[in-house]
C-alpha cells in the first residue's frame, strides 16, 4: 500500500556499511539466547517454564530454526551472484 516492494528494497544500500555492525549484534544475541535456551536443567525452580520439557524441546526447536534463518541471510550476499 506504501509502494514499498522487494524491487525498492532490493536497490536500497543506505544500510549496507553498517552490515558488519548487524552481523556482530546478530551474532551476540544469539549468543545470550544460546546460553539462556540450554542452560542445565540446575537452574530452573520447579513451576518456572524452563522446568516444563515439552516447552524446552520447543524452545531449543526455534532456536535452530532461527540459526539456520541467520546462516542463510549470512551467507546469502556471497552466494547470490552465482544464481544470476
Amino acid at each position: 500500500m506504501l509502494g514499498v516492494s522487494g524491487a525498492w528494497i532490493g536497490n536500497l544500500r543506505a544500510l549496507e556499511p553498517y552490515r558488519p555492525v548487524f552481523i556482530g549484534v546478530a551474532i551476540v544475541a544469539v549468543y545470550f539466547a544460546h546460553r539462556r535456551i540450554f542452560r542445565p536443567a540446575g537452574e530452573c525452580l520447579p513451576g518456572e517454564i524452563c522446568a516444563d520439557p515439552a516447552v524446552s524441546r520447543t524452545y531449543k526447536a526455534l532456536f535452530w530454526v532461527v540459526v539456520a534463518l541467520l546462516g542463510v541471510a549470512l551467507v546469502f550476499p556471497y552466494v547470490a551472484p552465482f544464481f544470476y
